[in-house]
């Protein structure tokens, strides 16, 4: 609650990006404020925390020092093949059940694993989000939010191309990141089920909205994935032709349910 008075009581325009789970304002008599998302493919994410905990990224070469300076060595260099093959804790859920959370809310069933969490996480993101975007295809998500919130993102595709933003991105990138046994991979795909039916339903609706608006998917070739619960990648790239709601009319209807002078970024990608 204390939280939600901070957030509305702001000086407007505001933008409040941090690792918050989704929060209901209308259910304490605050203005819904407008909630944007990004998310990326899980086992890439997971894989990038689990290196960026140990060793940061290239903006410091002690970078790991500082933020997990209580880390035992053993810990530090522990192979991430042996803490998934062994079932460590942290390579095991409930810890790898990390993105639905967020989407899902406070309710406490929210952080176990299962279909409960997951279609609440989804029935948010119909009624609440205006965006949920893929860091997969950044650039198109950049492109969504200037037509949406220009306000906020106006110039945004710009700003990200230039030169020394690349270079400052650059930074960030995690080092001494390694990639898992096939055979590591397999049994995190099946850990993270839930986690991977969440995050291609995300992408099949980012799709729909990039058919929507016009763009089309440039679809990147896949990791190598189990298929049995992978849909296929979804091709748009002609508009829809919607005779029941045209574009202005869809962004109305979601503004109406929210505060556009209040945005909430919750950038669910990890680390780089």
């Amino acid at each position: 609650m204390e939280l939600i008075k901070n957030i509305s009581t702001a000086e407007q325009p505001y933008l409040f990006t941090r690792h918050v789970h989704f929060l209901n304002f209308s259910r304490f008599g605050g203005d819904q404020p407008v909630y944007i998302n990004i998310i990326r493919d899980p086992v890439s994410r997971f894989l990038s925390n689990y290196f960026f905990r140990r060793f940061g990224d290239w903006r410091g070469e002690q970078n790991h020092m500082i933020r997990t300076p209580s880390m035992r060595q053993e810990e530090r260099y522990l192979d991430i093949n042996e803490c998934i093959l062994e079932n460590y804790p942290e390579c095991s859920n409930p810890r790898l059940f990390y993105i639905i959370p967020y989407f899902c809310g406070q309710h406490p069933r929210c952080r176990e694993p299962g279909e409960w969490a997951l279609e609440r996480a989804k029935l948010n993101v119909n009624e609440n989000f205006l965006l949920v975007g893929i860091l997969e295809e950044l650039e198109d998500v950049l492109l969504l939010l200037e037509r949406f919130l220009p306000h906020y993102f106006k110039g945004v595709l710009s700003i990200y191309k230039d030169p020394e933003h690349r270079k400052l991105g650059n930074m960030t990138v995690t080092v001494k990141k390694t990639v898992p046994s096939p055979e590591a991979v397999q049994i995190l795909y099946q850990r993270m089920r839930y986690e991977y039916e969440f995050y291609h339903y995300i992408k099949e609706q980012f799709h729909l909205l990039k058919r929507k608006f016009g763009l089309k998917s440039h679809v990147s070739k896949p990791a190598l994935r189990p298929q049995f619960f992978i849909p296929s990648p979804l091709e748009t790239e002609e508009p829809i032709d919607d005779e029941e709601q045209d574009d202005e009319k869809w962004l109305e209807d979601i503004y109406k349910r929210s505060s556009p002078s209040m945005a909430l970024a919750e950038l669910s990608w990890g680390t780089p």
